[in-house]
């Protein structure tokens, strides 16, 4: 009788809240983001300081890290790093995820999906109406995955950003006129 081919087995997975110990993996997976993201050079930030913000006393930056068991450890392959938002209209808070990033041999797994569906149940036990997150316009790929599970862009708004030099003199007072 011939043999059945093997099936590769699928890894256990799982999600947790970062830990201080995370944080240079953590920080690897946001230059991994960078790098996916076409901006290879745009990290400034450390592991070490990624690290301060993230376990402060009252930090206003949180991760989550999605894990595969390797069969000889747990190895952290995706993250989530949100913080907590206000809308005036609601009243209420609400959640915006900064970064999520599986690394691409890590993906089918669902970590992507395991760390949303995390948030989403951090959002609902803290009674916060929304999870909000900025995709780039070419990521198609991500546009896609999110319209699955129930998401809609915001065509409607447009971001505006200020940095540099005009933050600077955008801060820089205003001299007053006789």
């Amino acid at each position: 009788m011939p043999s059945l081919p093997s099936v590769p087995s699928v890894p256990s997975v799982r999600v947790r809240p970062a830990v201080p110990a995370d944080a240079e993996a953590v920080h690897a997976l946001v230059v991994g983001l960078a790098v996916y993201e076409r901006e290879p050079d745009a990290v400034e930030g450390t592991a070490e300081e990624l690290r301060e913000h993230l376990f402060r006393p009252q930090p206003q930056v949180f991760c989550h890290v999605a894990e595969v068991d390797t069969g000889v450890g747990w190895r952290i392959a995706g993250i989530a790093i949100w913080y907590v938002t206000f809308s005036t209209w609601k009243v209420r808070h609400g959640i915006w995820l900064e970064d999520l990033f599986v690394e691409p041999e890590h993906r089918g797994l669902r970590l992507g999906r395991l760390l949303l569906e995390e948030l989403a149940r951090v959002a609902e036990e803290r009674g916060y109406p929304r999870f909000e997150w900025w995709v780039l316009d070419w990521n198609t790929p991500a546009h896609g995955f999110y319209r699955s599970l129930g998401a809609v862009p915001q065509d409607e708004w447009t971001v505006w950003r200020v940095t540099g030099g005009a933050l600077t003199r955008l801060a820089a007072p205003v001299p007053e006129h006789p």
